[in-house]
């Protein structure tokens, strides 16, 4: 699996693990370059506390593009140190 936006490779990998649809790339597979930590954290009732990272592209930028689970639950233990996409990143 790849992910791309804007014509740069974010991720890729053929180890994701697919949950509710979106498929969770090993961090260790992300370009880093591409990357810095928002501020932003969501909560999930199964999954646990969701942080974020903008996804960056030269000059562009696409806020909260990316996201992981830094201590999910048990129910989501196997997306814990994964990274998931979306906001137009192509996962294909």
């Amino acid at each position: 699996m790849r992910a791309t936006w804007k014509g740069a490779v974010l991720a890729e990998s053929d180890d994701t693990v697919v949950v509710e649809g979106n498929h969770y790339f090993p961090a260790d597979s992300i370009r880093r370059e591409h990357f810095r930590e928002s501020e932003t954290h969501t909560v999930c009732p199964w999954k646990g506390t969701a942080s974020y990272y903008d996804v960056m592209v030269g000059d562009d930028v696409n806020r909260d593009a990316a996201w992981f689970y830094p201590e999910p639950k048990d129910a989501a233990k196997e997306i814990k140190g994964r990274v998931a996409f979306w906001r137009g990143v192509r996962v294909e």
